[in-house]
């Protein structure tokens, strides 16, 4: 891969589709991984573990004050891995931006050359490193989505025209099928699909029954990959805290229990890991890897679950 990188240098040119667009398309199982930017301005351990990745996944999440923890920009992040040549999708959440500053950085992600983008609404700030800063969410997710589908037809979010050219962005939104209320989880669905989602990434899962049922009775109609998420558990402490302080999660106890009596908990977290992707391949269109701080294990964890490396 080449390190050199330039935006793109003419509008007549015709705008490629990103490669997890292109996949898509075609129907291939996706596979897409989690990396945390840097908390600080030395972005070396986040290429080095996107590097690990290239070619194991269509596409790397930049997380956007992901927990509402101080982190580099995501926008800056992804045109770092856009620069080593590794696919970033570039998480956009409304909590920091009004829809002014929401619709500067997606133009400037077209500049850039970033395509894949995940609108998100955002983790509370009480809920972060910053408890005292102060919120936005002019928008939320749903309506995010919509601004990109003006953005992409040429128009802001007035219905006036972009006169220096529309942008090409593929939008993607977050699911959570194990969400207690299945209105609520089917309504977020449909509005995120009418609103032009063009991929779904999902929560943590560990509900696999669950799964398969919004699957067959939300998802179906839709026509639109569905990504699983599965992640990585260290140990049964991590299990514990992931329950403690993560809004939805539901790390059952048998899971627990097999990392608690592992003589090597680690090495059990990537056999559950590989497992679950597995059980994913049966229900949807691909999978969503998250290994906070050991995103090396992933491709350890495809292996075993055997997803071949992308040709």
């Amino acid at each position: 891969m080449s390190d050199s990188f330039s935006p793109l240098s003419s509008s007549l040119a015709p705008v490629p589709a990103s490669r997890l667009q292109a996949a898509a398309h075609a129907g291939e199982f996706l596979v897409t991984a989690e990396v945390m930017p840097p908390k600080g301005g030395n972005p070396a351990h986040m290429v080095e573990m996107a590097r690990l990745l290239c070619d194991r996944v269509h596409g790397v999440n930049i997380t956007d004050g992901s927990r509402a923890v101080l982190r580099m920009s995501s926008l800056a992040a992804s045109v770092v891995l856009l620069h080593h040549g590794i696919e970033p999708i570039c998480q956009m959440a409304c909590r920091d931006r009004n829809r002014i500053g929401l619709q500067a950085d997606l133009m400037g992600a077209e500049a850039l050359g970033i395509r894949n983008i995940l609108a998100l609404t955002g983790d509370p700030v009480k809920a972060g490193d910053h408890p005292d800063a102060k919120p936005v969410f002019d928008l939320e997710s749903v309506r995010l989505l919509q601004l990109i589908h003006k953005l992409n037809q040429g128009v802001d979010c007035n219905d006036k025209p972009l006169t220096d050219g529309a942008t090409h962005l593929f939008a993607g939104a977050a699911i959570d099928p194990q969400c207690p209320s299945w209105s609520g989880t089917q309504r977020r669905f449909e509005r995120k699909l009418a609103a032009g989602a063009q991929f779904f990434q999902s929560q943590l899962i560990t509900d696999f029954d669950r799964l398969e049922k919004f699957m067959h009775q939300i998802a179906a109609g839709g026509n639109k990959p569905v990504l699983a998420g599965i992640f990585l558990l260290k140990s049964a402490k991590n299990a514990h805290f992931i329950n403690k302080n993560v809004p939805g999660a539901q790390i059952p106890q048998h899971l627990i229990d097999r990392l608690e009596h592992a003589s090597h908990p680690l090495e059990e977290g990537v056999a559950i890991a590989a497992e679950q992707v597995q059980l994913a391949r049966q229900l949807c269109h691909g999978v969503h890897m998250m290994a906070v701080k050991r995103e090396d294990l992933i491709p350890k964890i495809l292996d075993l679950a055997g997803v071949q490396p992308l040709r």
